[in-house]
């Protein structure tokens, strides 16, 4: 396998230049461990997760990687910051059960403050040789000044509109996002571009426009390693480029409408957005969500999603589709070079 050289693969010591996207109610850490087996780097997600339990996820990828007890577990976690809000002042506080067990990296995202956070890891890691890499997500350039001259990051993840699960309902496609925050921090962080990639030639494209690798999470929804249950990946196998759409609506029949404002989530469209357009109240809605999940239905299942599902055709495993994304980025990178006339 032809190995990338990029900012991102200096910093995890990789030689593709992908991370798979911590996604709650998706990734696992036989996920995480496997994109790491691959060459690229995972990461498993915190989400409402308590601390004993991310805990174990940490020690099972541990396990599945063979990674002494004494250094560093090559993957890791994703944090959100509103649920830090609650639970770091609680008695079970998350962030040093999770620097205890040593992750290479923690991923943090959508937080009134994630500064104080980026600040506690950086505190925790200084009674000890061992530094945590920052991984902070971006919805605006604004944010990602902020992020890389204030809480001097490691690795901003510039996301796009096209992203599934959670982001903010405002922000910019990809293209135009990452273009503007290459723009306006030249010379920061580490830059991983998020949202819609899904083929090796957007992995090539979004290289050769200057980020330094990608996150995949979509295209890895019907992997073996992802926790959705199979009625979902089927509905994934049969979509089309179209068919997500970002709204409030999933979180409120799936009751976690708790997230900060400005923030929504991109899922496959069903009847849940239907019901919901036609004028039904919100108890009308929770019924109907409810009876369909009981009977077996999928019209109504939330299935968080971005607009890179419709490449979405088989269940290979995490490494496999890893690699070929790759693969497939090496040969569009030397095929555009082809273009030089030098």
């Amino acid at each position: 396998m032809t190995s990338m050289n990029t900012k991102l693969t200096v910093l995890l010591g990789t030689k593709i230049p992908m991370v798979s996207a911590p996604m709650y109610y998706a990734s696992t850490p036989e996920m995480a461990a496997a994109a790491t087996r691959a060459g690229a780097f995972g990461f498993i997600a915190a989400g409402f997760t308590p601390s004993t339990t991310l805990v174990e996820e940490i020690r099972a990828a541990r396990s599945i990687l063979k990674t002494s007890s004494d250094a560093p577990v090559p993957i890791g976690v994703g944090l959100l910051g509103w649920i830090l809000d609650q639970t770091e002042t609680s008695d079970d506080p998350r962030i040093p059960a999770v620097l205890a067990e040593r992750p290479v990296a923690v991923w943090l995202a959508f937080g009134v403050d994630l500064g104080k956070y980026v600040a506690q890891v950086r505190q925790y890691d200084a009674a000890r040789e061992h530094k945590t890499i920052v991984f902070v997500i971006v919805n605006n350039v604004d944010e990602a000044v902020r992020a890389a001259t204030e809480w001097k990051v490691d690795v901003l993840v510039v996301q796009g509109n096209e992203a599934g699960g959670h982001g903010r309902g405002d922000a910019p496609p990809l293209l135009t996002l990452l273009a503007s925050v290459l723009a306006a921090v030249p010379s920061g962080p580490v830059i991983l571009a998020a949202g819609g990639v899904s083929t090796g030639s957007q992995v090539a494209a979004l290289l050769t426009m200057g980020t330094d690798g990608v996150v995949i999470g979509s295209r890895l929804l019907c992997t073996p390693e992802c926790m959705y249950p199979e009625q979902s990946k089927d509905v994934i196998l049969n979509s089309k480029l179209s068919c997500t759409m970002r709204s409030t609506v999933f979180d409120e029949v799936n009751r976690t409408a708790m997230w900060p404002n400005g923030i929504n989530g991109r899922a496959i469209a069903n009847d849940i957005v239907q019901d919901e357009k036609v004028g039904l109240s919100l108890e009308e809605r929770l019924k109907k969500h409810d009876e369909s999940k009981m009977n077996g239905e999928s019209n109504r299942l939330v299935i968080w999603a971005g607009d890179a599902v419709g490449f979405v055709n088989d269940k290979e495993s995490t490494q496999s589709v890893l690699q070929r994304l790759h693969q497939d980025a090496v040969t569009a990178i030397r095929k555009g070079a082809e273009i030089l006339d030098v």
